[in-house]
């Protein structure tokens, strides 16, 4: 069983990066697909990016395709998300999740992290 936990969310002006990142306690990485959803206030959860178990399959958003990069660090075995030109509607609570396999559907994922707040300011 794994246990995802994010770190790296913050406060930015519009343009600007984050970096997220998803450390996997309890298991190596390849054990599992993963992904990344942002749930913004009095809205539903939706997917932003996702990557296979061997780090070979990404998956975008189109809302996010070409600004976000969502990869792999088997050494420090986490799972990044690199947002790059972010807009005030990426303004959400953003979650790392883990499952048995690559899906855009949150509930094709079994594991979940707390969450952690990105704020865009225009």
């Amino acid at each position: 069983q794994v246990q995802p936990v994010e770190s790296g969310g913050g406060s930015v002006q519009a343009g600007g990066s984050l970096r997220l990142s998803c450390a996997a306690s309890g298991r190596t990485l390849s054990f599992y697909a993963w992904g990344w959803f942002r749930q913004a206030p009095g809205k539903e959860r939706e997917f932003v990016a996702a990557i296979n178990w061997s780090g070979g399959s990404t998956y975008y958003a189109d809302s996010v395709k070409g600004r976000f990069t969502i990869s792999r660090d088997d050494t420090e075995n986490t799972v990044n998300l690199q947002m790059n030109s972010l807009k005030p509607e990426d303004t959400a609570a953003y979650y790392c999740a883990a499952g048995g396999g690559v899906s855009r559907l949150d509930h094709e994922y079994d594991y979940w992290g707390q969450g952690t707040q990105v704020t865009v300011s225009s």
